[in-house]
């Protein structure tokens, strides 16, 4: 049976999780607003519009990979993956379910990128 005490500190426990989880939600919906500003921006400096893509990298981790309507590509990477969901629907983007046949086609890629793709096997500029 429990103590008048012991039902106290329990109920200041639960009090302080939820006070805890509260301020991780909001924190989280700070992060995911900052990262809907972000692929806002970058759509918006590359041609008004973009299309993104969501992959897993590890650790709960999200890579979102976005290619805006000039060609030009980029990434960023998100805490979760419900995050970067919703960080996309928040910016307004289309996400394709693969980062390959039309979404690939779209992307434009530079002497530097090929240079860095092929430079690291025959001696091109290294990493600065």
């Amino acid at each position: 049976m429990l103590s008048m005490a012991d039902t106290q500190q329990a109920d200041e426990q639960t009090a302080d999780d939820a006070v805890a989880e509260a301020r991780d939600r909001r924190r989280t919906a700070r992060r995911t607003a900052r990262l809907a500003k972000e692929i806002r921006a970058f759509a918006g400096s590359h041609g008004g519009s973009a299309e993104g893509q969501l992959a897993h990298i590890g650790r709960g981790r999200t890579r979102i990979a976005l290619v805006g309507a000039n060609g030009e590509w980029g990434n960023l990477v998100a805490e979760s993956f419900t995050a970067a969901q919703e960080a996309a629907e928040q910016a307004g983007i289309t996400l394709q379910d693969d980062f390959d046949g039309p979404l690939a086609a779209k992307v434009r890629t530079g002497p530097y990128e090929w240079s860095r793709m092929a430079g690291l096997q025959l001696g091109g500029p290294a990493n600065p």
